[in-house]
């Protein structure tokens, strides 16, 4: 499946459990969270925790909720894209767009 497929896939999805038509701030609420989730996995994966309730895994596993949140938060975005009727590409081309045109490449 390719990023618009999953966008497509993702939006049915969410309009079919009724979560597509919250408000954008409610949204933006949910991609904070995300975002905050990945946070902590980061952490915990370069740095550890020292928590008497967290139990040990493997780094693997740690990798693992890294993709877990950072597809959540893919997840959001995409949601947003389609609010606004903005393609994935569009949002790439910008980008590498403002990238390039920030620091004078090609």
């Amino acid at each position: 499946m390719n990023i618009e497929q999953h966008k497509a896939w993702v939006i049915e999805f969410y309009r079919n459990r009724g979560w597509l038509q919250l408000s954008s701030d409610r949204r933006l609420n949910f991609l904070t969270e995300e975002v905050g989730e990945l946070s902590q996995a980061i952490r915990q994966f370069e740095y550890g925790r020292d928590h008497p309730g967290d139990k040990v895994v493997s780094k693997q596993t740690e990798k693992d909720h890294i993709v877990e949140e950072l597809a959540d938060v893919m997840d959001e975005v995409l949601i947003f894209c389609d609010k606004y009727d903005i393609s994935v590409q569009d949002l790439l081309d910008y980008s590498e767009a403002k990238l390039a045109k920030r620091f004078k490449t090609e």
